[in-house]
């Protein structure tokens, strides 16, 4: 008899954004007239920047051309494309993470799901709350929670992340073993201070632990003062992996092309207490159950770094946080209380409210779409986030609508 993994029957719910996806469709089928303005799930409007547009089109004349034409791909990504990674992204910034430390992947969403496979499955688990559903989820699915008891799993330690800390929690009292922290943060638009981090590397040094950092959205960091990788704090390539994402950073909702690092430094240990490399690990993993992000994919990715390409790779960025100040100056002059939309392209509301009641009252009201906060963690209760990716015109309307019915 073929059985199911009885974890899944431990999750809370259908995945957020797909019951966001549902009430709105039932919506829209009752209201067919409906304008609807989407502000909740974070994918981009804007086109492909006209650099990595060239450069992929002349990717794919290559698969064209006889004398070009490219099958498998490394599994870790093209060396032209991870070396641009290395000396624009981290290099640069005084962090000494090598090509070599570099995977090239289809999306940090899978990166950051994926990851937990390398751990036993009787580790202890932090995780911020809110938090992105994904770092839960896959943790649930793999056996090391209890069950879904007032909005939180047992077994799993819980950060949480309020108006008093900042949205930035501080290391806890008892002792993680896999620690997913997400700067600036997905759904708060929380930054967090080089002095903020190096107090969690210090953490998970001391506790032989180590750190899932998703800095997807690193790019929309203005402050010069804000760390844009963990990397930048002394000690962190000992305890530390980093998720990045050209998603939001280069509109590749729909390419799909990312990256983690694995600093060479970084270690886990088995059962007798031997340190063990994890870019070893997960190269295994890796090459197993992945094929590689496609070469025209990849020639696109590594325009970005070409200065025409960072410079429209800005521009597309600063469109974005432009609406960001748009929502946040507007919901800050209704009363609101904000966080986010400076470093971030999500803001954070208080709304005084249930946070379901709360999207359908904007869907129904006035046919904008959010994001609850309480899907994503208990400390979320009370929030709805609003995503700026979308068309200036749309957002400056979405704002309009927001004061007339309030």
């Amino acid at each position: 008899m073929i059985q199911i993994n009885e974890n899944y029957s431990k999750l809370a719910s259908s995945y957020l954004f797909s019951t966001i996806a549902q009430k709105v469709s039932e919506y829209t089928a009752k209201n067919p007239n409906a304008a609807i303005i989407r502000l909740g799930i974070g994918d981009v409007t804007l086109p492909l920047s006209p650099a990595c547009l060239e450069a992929f089109h002349a990717g794919v004349s290559e698969l064209g051309d006889e004398k070009t034409f490219r099958g498998y791909g490394p599994e870790q990504g093209y060396d032209f494309l991870r070396q641009d990674i290395a000396r624009n992204d981290f290099l640069s910034r005084g962090a000494g993470i090598e090509a070599s430390d570099i995977f090239v992947s289809d999306g940090a969403k899978c990166d950051t799901g994926n990851f937990q496979e390398l751990f036993a499955r009787d580790i202890k688990i932090a995780v911020p709350d809110p938090v992105y559903p994904v770092y839960v989820d896959t943790n649930v699915m793999a056996g090391r929670t209890g069950p879904f008891t007032q909005d939180r799993y047992e077994g799993l330690i819980y950060l949480d992340s309020t108006e008093e800390n900042g949205f930035v929690p501080r290391p806890p009292k008892e002792k993680a073993d896999l620690i997913y922290l997400c700067f600036p943060n997905n759904p708060t638009g929380a930054v967090a201070t080089r002095k903020q981090l190096a107090e969690w590397v210090d953490y998970a040094r001391s506790s032989k632990a180590l750190i899932l950092f998703d800095a997807a959205y690193e790019a929309f960091i203005r402050d010069p003062e804000i760390p844009r990788s963990i990397y930048e704090i002394p000690g962190s390539k000992e305890v530390a992996v980093e998720f990045r994402s050209f998603s939001k950073t280069a509109g590749f909702t729909g390419v799909r092309c990312a990256f983690l690092v694995i600093p060479k430094e970084c270690t886990a240990f088995d059962k007798a207490g031997k340190a063990v490399p994890l870019r070893d690990l997960w190269n295994r993993r890796h090459t197993t159950k992945f094929n590689g992000v496609s070469y025209p994919v990849q020639k696109a990715a590594a325009a970005i770094y070409t200065p025409e390409g960072k410079k429209q790779t800005r521009e597309i960025i600063d469109y974005y946080l432009g609406n960001a100040k748009i929502i946040r100056e507007k919901l800050t002059s209704l009363g609101f209380t904000c966080t986010g939309g400076d470093n971030s392209p999500y803001i954070w509301v208080k709304t005084g409210k249930d946070s379901w009641e709360f999207f359908d009252m904007l869907l129904s009201k006035a046919q904008i779409v959010t994001t609850p906060g309480s899907g994503f963690g208990r400390c979320g209760a009370g929030y709805i986030r609003i995503s700026a990716f979308n068309n200036r015109e749309k957002v400056t309307e979405a704002m309009e609508r927001i004061a007339k019915i309030m």
